[in-house]
């Protein structure tokens, strides 16, 4: 029987910490791939997320029974904040199993009847698709990531980021349209 976010939370106040670990794992990817993508490097977003963790551990006498991925996704937002305002960001560029930069790379499990070329082709996708993320607008690559990657429900986006829901869908809205620019651009491109 899986436990609810909530449930696991109750048990980690009550003294069970394999609930905080199953929490953690069942968020770890999701939520590391989030602030890697919005931070300046895998550095970063390593301490970024060891940071969300030990903020959930300490306030979480204070949570209420709302949405657990919501507040936890609203702590990333706020670190990710203070960060950037500690230190300029570079973004850099990273999809699941791609190298970065700093030759860190992010988990992932093939499909097992995938060719090497369908592999390939994928890859390159992904790295079309993390390039044209990086075009966004800062606030419209957080919504997009936390809808799509983090499956937050939009009103608590907008209150992960502070806006009306109508600005977290707008947000949405404007971004996935740019997406679509900018891939049907990047299409046409590669079939010259």
């Amino acid at each position: 029987m899986e436990h609810s976010d909530e449930d696991l939370l109750d048990r980690y106040k009550s003294g069970d910490t394999d609930a905080l670990t199953l929490l953690v794992e069942r968020y770890r990817r999701q939520l590391f791939s989030f602030i890697l993508r919005m931070s300046a490097s895998a550095a970063d977003a390593d301490e970024i997320f060891q940071e969300v963790w030990l903020r959930i551990i300490r306030k979480a006498g204070s949570y209420r029974r709302d949405c657990f991925r919501g507040w936890m996704y609203k702590i990333a937002h706020n670190l990710l904040i203070d960060h950037s305002r500690r230190r300029p960001m570079t973004i850099v560029p990273s999809m699941p199993g791609e190298d970065t930069q700093q030759g860190f790379r992010v988990d992932r499990i093939p499909a097992r009847e995938r060719s090497p070329a369908a592999d390939a082709q994928g890859n390159e996708m992904q790295a079309v698709i993390g390039q044209a993320l990086l075009k966004l607008s800062a606030e419209q690559r957080e919504v997009f990531l936390m809808r799509v990657e983090g499956d937050i429900p939009f009103r608590e986006i907008a209150r992960a980021q502070g806006v009306p829901i109508n600005t977290a869908l707008a947000r949405m809205h404007y971004a996935v349209c740019r997406l679509r620019k900018l891939l049907h651009e990047e299409r046409k491109t590669m079939e010259e």
